[in-house]
């Protein structure tokens, strides 16, 4: 198009303006967008009349574009001259003349690209069976890049209404967040879809699909739900498509509002991403395949409780995040750490043989802990001044900490107050912007509980609090302890004395009275008495309710390792992670830790064997490379071998779902450690592939797959490159490619090195590649990138390039890797934008304190022969 049209001036500014958020003296309230989007072209034009009030008269307007070549503007029917600050991602328009306090209309047409990685218009290449090439379109906006599709205020204070209409190939199936209104025949053997205006939204909820595609729906009460895939695989929904049913009605029940959209779609794109696997848009949730179809011929077990977990958390989204919005990214965790938190809840309710409280011990407590006890902590509420610290923001610590926090607050509370407050929240506030504290706000309102001042301590600063237990004894009947606060940490940075509020339940080995229990805020490094009716063995922390690290003195650990096996299993799990935790941090010996695991036995509950593998697997990574790695290989292999054998290769009839679990786990780590049966049982199953792809039984096929790809031989690689190739189907293709790079020997890294210069994969594919790569042979992948930097960041989504090369090098234990990070940081990364450089290099210092502190008592465990 024509960018000397007279309705168009550009400029092109110098470096960014200022950071911060966009000006609100003119706000918009409905967008009217069209988009003609060329698939083969990969480019699309767009136009756009936005109602717009004025709050102050004013003669500039400034909203939000990126990658998007502006061709024209008029408001209120008037040219307007347009500047463009690229860096800034901003578009300012200058009006003919001051416009005064009221409604107005602003239109605007542009011209952009199509993006062949998940970042706003972009593209998803996939085979059919018949080996033919397909192109799907998605959107993909949270967090900046809506701006990437259409010019908008893109940030979520910003909600307004929307209406969408799209041209699409004839034959293609498009949607929307919205049903669509009405779908007519146009010229070039193209469709006009239009759909219906949206509910008050934020941008980033804004969702456009197109392809080769089908539609299954079933109602949920008055709500269309539907399943939207490639076609021939749709049925695979069924799954996802009936837990979605079930879900909604106790979402309904449990915010006290009823979903306000006519549909529910569930979107399934072939493709992968290296920042999302899922997105909330509100009516539109978008799923990458192996997130939402069940493939019963090729899934794992964990790969069908993956897909209830994360339809529970996007469905909760519409609720926590799209009904009621943060006011900015500062409170992302109001969206992530509730979403996070309800999944878990939901998955309890509707799955409880799932033990899913009990696995978040393991799992999201101490993935959270992991990174909140080190100096590259950062509180849950972060402030957040530019478009890459937003990228930054979707961590651990805002999802599985927040969830954390939240559980916490919800056990302190009771669950009727809590979910009583959340009503209020959602009531008062919906189709409204929030922070934080208003929430705080309606549970103390709901429970009569002090709430704000807890839940400062956990939100507004970083870091995992330690309470202390010592001098337990039985007097009178009763037993007494003196407990104090400090601060768990990793690192000396992550020592620093800090105070919080830690609401913590005590209580007695097995027991049932309501005295043998107690409350208590435990606050700051002063020692206070907790008094609990009758003698027995005390457990601090009771259920691991609690977002906080326990350590006991010597007499009180001795009497939980005796009576371990009387302790629930929550209570089990968490003095495993604890002891295993507090010796990585220099509090206590490690001997602690391997007498506790001592006490789990061959037949012990499945997660508690989840929790031992998971450290024999940390204690092998921290010895890579040294004397050290082939006995602990070793030890793990005699270690874990009689527990697989006792569960088997093959799923037994009413086995449940965390034993079909450990079985993938075991297998994995089994393999990965060298095991010659699995080793020969991966070999003699993929040799059988080529004639049947889906020969291997799908309870163990992807850690049979793993270890066939970490002991390859050159040739069998070549065989892994030759599945790759003629794999059509897209979750298994994805899969193998990130095969590729999981070989031990450096050789085979380097040829799965020279298929980024190619293009045999697509550029997600290359990403996951590359980072695959990383986690055998961090060295080789780092080194690679740095040299080859323009080539990975052509294939990198814009949100993930601050920190994907420097992540590249956080598994190295080469004690020049941190160097080279932070000289790579120096010469390309903003000051501003160094999260994950700060990342990257705490996990390595980390884990270097770590294996220098634990050596000694490794050696002794290794030559002890236990």
């Amino acid at each position: 198009m024509n960018k000397l049209a007279v309705l168009l001036a550009v400029t092109v500014s110098g470096p960014a303006l200022a950071q911060g958020q966009l000006p609100t003296d003119v706000v918009p309230i409905s967008y009217d967008i069209n988009v003609r989007p060329d698939a083969q072209t990969l480019l699309f034009s767009g136009s756009e009349t936005v109602t717009v009030q004025v709050r102050h008269a004013t003669r500039t307007i400034t909203l939000n574009a990126a990658d998007l070549d502006i061709i024209g503007a008029t408001f209120d029917g008037r040219a307007a001259r347009v500047s463009v600050d690229k860096e800034a991602q901003r578009v300012t328009l200058r009006l003919p003349r001051a416009a005064k306090v009221g409604r107005h209309s602003l239109s605007m047409q542009w011209t952009g690209k199509i993006n062949r990685s998940a970042s706003g218009l972009f593209a998803i290449d996939y085979t059919k069976a018949d080996g033919s090439p397909v192109r799907m379109l998605a959107t993909q906006f949270e967090a900046p890049d809506a701006r990437r599709f259409a010019p908008m205020w893109d940030e979520p204070a910003f909600k307004a209404r929307f209406r969408l209409s799209a041209e699409a190939p004839a034959g293609q199936l498009a949607f929307s967040n919205m049903p669509a209104t009405s779908v007519t025949s146009i010229a070039g053997g193209k469709q006009l879809y239009k759909f219906g205006e949206t509910p008050v939204m934020s941008s980033y909820l804004l969702f456009l699909g197109m392809g080769d595609l089908e539609r299954k729906t079933q109602r949920a009460g008055t709500v269309e739900m539907g399943i939207i895939s490639r076609k021939g695989v749709v049925g695979q929904g069924d799954y996802a498509l009936g837990a979605a049913a079930k879900l909604l009605p106790y979402y309904n029940d449990y915010f006290g509002q009823p979903y306000p959209m006519p549909k529910m779609d569930h979107i399934a794109g072939p493709g992968s991403s290296q920042f999302f696997g899922a997105m909330e848009n509100w009516g539109a949730i978008f799923y990458f395949e192996s997130e939402l179809l069940f493939d019963p011929a090729r899934a794992t077990e964990s790969n069908r409780q993956r897909i209830y977990t994360v339809v529970a958390h996007e469905m909760a989204h519409q609720w926590f995040g799209n009904l009621v919005t943060m006011r900015w990214w500062d409170d992302l965790w109001l969206n992530e750490g509730f979403a996070s938190w309800m999944e878990g809840k939901a998955s309890n309710k509707f799955n409880p043989s799932w033990d899913s409280h009990a696995a978040a011990v393991i799992g999201e407590r101490e993935g959270a802990m992991g990174t909140d006890a080190t100096a590259a902590t950062h509180p849950i509420i972060r402030k957040i001044a530019s478009v890459e610290q937003i990228g930054e923001a979707f961590d651990g610590i805002t999802y599985a900490k927040g969830q954390q926090v939240i559980g916490m607050l919800e056990a302190y509370l009771g669950e009727v107050p809590f979910r009583a407050g959340v009503r209020r929240y959602m009531a008062k506030y919906k189709y409204g912007n929030t922070v934080t504290d208003q929430l705080w706000t309606e549970l103390e309102a709901a429970s009569g509980k002090p709430v704000t001042a807890i839940a400062h301590s956990f939100t507004l600063q970083g870091g995992v609090p330690l309470v202390s237990v010592a001098d337990v004894r039985c007097t009178g009947g009763k037993t007494t302890a003196s407990v104090s606060q400090g601060r768990f940490g990793l690192d000396e940075a992550s020592k620093a004395a800090q105070t919080w509020q830690v609401p913590v339940t005590f209580g007695m080995v097995g027991g049932k009275s309501p005295g043998e229990r107690t409350d208590a805020i435990v606050s700051g490094p002063a020692a206070r008495p907790v008094s609990l009716t009758g003698c027995g063995t005390l457990v601090a922390n009771l259920g691991k309710q609690s977002y906080a690290r326990v350590l006991y003195d010597r007499p009180a650990h001795d009497a939980l390792v005796r009576d371990f096996t009387r302790m629930t299993l929550e209570d089990r799990l968490g003095l495993l992670g604890d002891d295993f935790a507090l010796a990585m941090g220099g509090y206590q010996d490690l001997a602690r830790s391997f007498e506790t695991a001592d006490r789990v036995q061959t037949g012990a509950h499945p997660l508690e064997w989840q929790a031992v593998a998971g450290e024999m697997g940390t204690l092998t990574g921290f010895f890579s490379g040294t004397p050290l790695e082939a006995p602990l290989r070793a030890r793990a292999i005699a270690r874990l071998s009689p527990v697989l054998a006792r569960v088997g290769y093959e799923p037994k009839a009413g086995e449940t779902a965390p034993t079909s679990n450990l079985r993938e786990t075991l297998v994995g780590r089994l393999g990965a450690n060298g095991d010659a049966d699995v080793a020969a049982r991966a070999r003699r199953y993929v040799a059988q592939l080529a004639g049947n792809p889906t020969a291997i039984p799908p309870a163990i096929r992807a850690p049979i797959l793993s270890t066939y790809a970490t002991n390859a031989t050159a040739a069998e690689w070549e065989t892994l490159l030759a599945l790759t190739k003629a794999e059509t189907n897209p979750v298994a293709k994805n899969r193998f490619v990130v095969l590729l790079g999981g070989a031990r020997d450096p050789a085979l890294n380097q040829r799965a090195l020279d298929l980024l210069r190619t293009d045999t994969i697509t550029a997600p594919q290359k990403a996951s590649l590359l980072r695959a790569i990383a986690n055998r042979n961090p060295d080789l992948a780092f080194d690679w990138a740095v040299a080859n930097r323009d080539l990975v960041e052509a294939f990198l989504e814009e949100s993930t390039r601050s920190g994907y090369i420097v992540g590249l090098g956080a598994g190295s234990n080469d004690p020049a890797m941190p160097g080279k990070i932070q000289r790579y940081a120096d010469q390309y990364i903003k000051e501003s934008d160094r999260g994950g450089v700060r990342r990257a290099l705490t996990t390595i210092a980390v884990r270097k304190a770590a294996a220098d502190r634990i050596r000694p008592a490794v050696e002794a465990w290794l030559a002890g022969g236990r």
